[in-house]
């Protein structure tokens, strides 16, 4: 099986990176110079025409979207027991934290680091101070539940949902109110980082901050 990862150093295509590594699966990647605007060059727009990473390449088929390259590669190698079965109970929770990762955390990150996106920069500060209510909020509602449910997600199995959540958290780090100033969340992220995927992945893409 050939499989190629497109990413950047410390972006979304890390989850992809470290769950390739946590999945023992050979892959070469591809890494793009966000300064040069790589992602934004005809060869790799050809690829992925939205101009984000990651974009992950399995035999040729053209993946995208964090999450949904998450729980792909969850689903490929079931042995790892990072996804419940189909059809379970579990596995509808699963479906629902991914989807709290992309619809709840994501879009507000996305308006935290790019303000100027939705409004203007003269709407900036507005955009930040709105987009962190929306994270500190779902933070909290998070922590209540892995203090009640956890220590992962889905109680006492780690599943794929897990490394999604924790990437987001590493997000938070420069901000006013970081993810892991919550001890439940505090508690999950340690339990995330004794993984050797972790420190490996870290060690790939020359990752110091938040170890």
């Amino acid at each position: 099986m050939s499989v190629v990862l497109y990413g950047a150093r410390s972006t979304a295509s890390m989850v992809v990176h470290w769950l390739l590594i946590e999945l023992g699966v050979e892959h070469e990647v591809r890494e793009l110079d966000f300064e040069l605007q790589a992602q934004k060059a005809p060869d790799y727009l050809a690829i992925n025409p939205a101009g984000r990473v990651p974009t992950l390449l399995i035999d040729g088929q053209v993946l995208t979207e964090s999450a949904a390259i998450a729980m792909h590669l969850a689903d490929l190698h079931p042995q790892a027991g990072l996804a419940p079965p189909p059809g379970t109970a579990a596995r509808g929770d699963y479906y629902r934290w991914m989807c709290i990762c992309v619809y709840t955390l994501m879009p507000p990150y996305r308006a935290w680091f790019y303000p100027h996106e939705p409004a203007g920069e003269v709407n900036a500060d507005l955009v930040m101070a709105r987009a962190r209510v929306q994270l500190e909020t779902a933070w909290q509602q998070i922590a209540d539940h892995l203090q009640a449910h956890g220590p992962y997600l889905l109680g006492a199995h780690v599943s794929a949902a897990d490394f999604v959540l924790t990437m987001l958290m590493r997000w938070s780090r420069a901000m006013p109110r970081p993810s892991d100033s919550w001890p439940a969340l505090a508690a999950h992220a340690r339990l995330m980082k004794t993984r050797p995927s972790f420190a490996e992945v870290y060690r790939r893409e020359g990752i110091t901050d938040w170890a």
